[in-house]
């Protein structure tokens, strides 16, 4: 049974295949509902959920899974830097994706201990988590008989090509489209508006009036209408490069002004981009740090110093 999200809400439709199965653990009865909820949404079935002791324990936690959901809220504190090394290494080790639906407060020892291919969420929506999971699952290993018929044949392409198609719905839905650029997502230099050999001075005073600037637009405008979470992580990460200061991931993800889960995954689509770097803390690995990459810099400062030469105000 698979169930996909349509114009009328829940939407069932019958393929009679082999399923994946997902394995939740979870720190409360609430986030192991809502993880079965999904898992039973996007085609999966879902083995008991573990809390996190068990988890621990489990010597089979990953034997025949194609999946693994862990919802952090509700793990006692003590355990939860264990359980993320556990289940990131586990995760890694097997290949097996990572989906990890944390709170706010979870959000820096999460991302400074999980490994960097697994999906991170906070406070996110149904339609985040259906895109998260149908998104993680791998081409399946044909699992049927070598002698199946064409029709079993056609039903599973129809399926794969259904999930694929929700994918794509829901990632535009949730997900900004990222266009064409560069890999370091800064244009070249040599196509950038400026003048040689002559520099622009500015300072973190500056670049933050031009962040409250932006936000006092909420108090005029719903917020949603003018949401530029990329501009405003930039923004928020030059000056505290200007003011030498290091920004947490869960300090950046306040600057963004948008949900978190959102904030999270633009942070992956930036970092991807080569306008960020991410840099674990030396004095406690439970934590890290978001800073510009050099490119991303030096776009920065160029176009400060293009917008000041034509006497423009920055935005």
């Amino acid at each position: 049974m698979y169930e996909a999200i349509g114009a009328g809400g829940l939407e069932s439709i019958s393929y009679d295949i082999a399923m994946d199965v997902a394995q939740i653990v979870a720190g409360a009865p609430g986030g192991a509902a809502a993880a079965e909820r999904i898992v039973a949404a996007a085609g999966l079935r879902a083995r008991r959920p573990l809390d996190a002791a068990r988890a621990l324990q489990s010597e089979t936690l990953l034997d025949g899974v194609q999946l693994l959901l862990l919802e952090a809220e509700g793990v006692p504190s003590d355990l939860l830097e264990p359980l993320l090394i556990r289940l990131g290494a586990m995760a890694e080790a097997r290949a097996v994706p990572l989906i990890a639906t944390v709170a706010p407060d979870q959000i820096d020892v999460a991302l400074a201990l999980l490994p960097e291919s697994a999906v991170l969420h906070c406070a996110p929506s149904d339609v985040d988590r259906l895109g998260a999971v149908l998104a993680a699952r791998r081409e399946p290993v044909a699992r049927l008989h070598d002698g199946m018929r064409d029709q079993e044949t056609m039903r599973m392409r129809r399926f794969h090509e259904e999930v694929a198609r929700i994918a794509d719905s829901l990632s535009r839905l949730t997900r900004s489209e990222v266009l064409d650029r560069p890999a370091s997502g800064v244009r070249n230099e040599a196509s950038a508006f400026r003048m040689d050999g002559d520099t622009v001075e500015t300072n973190a005073g500056e670049i933050r009036r031009v962040i409250r600037a932006r936000r006092m637009r909420a108090e005029f405008f719903e917020g949603d209408l003018f949401a530029d979470p990329a501009w405003d992580m930039l923004l928020d990460l030059y000056a505290a490069e200007l003011e030498h200061r290091q920004i947490s991931v869960s300090s950046l993800c306040i600057a963004a002004a948008v949900p978190p889960t959102t904030a999270l995954r633009w942070i992956g689509t930036l970092n991807e981009a080569g306008l960020f770097d991410r840099k674990a803390d030396p004095s406690d690995r439970r934590r890290a740090y978001i800073a510009l990459s050099e490119s991303a810099r030096r776009g920065m400062e160029r176009y400060v110093a293009a917008v000041k030469r034509a006497g423009l105000s920055l935005v």
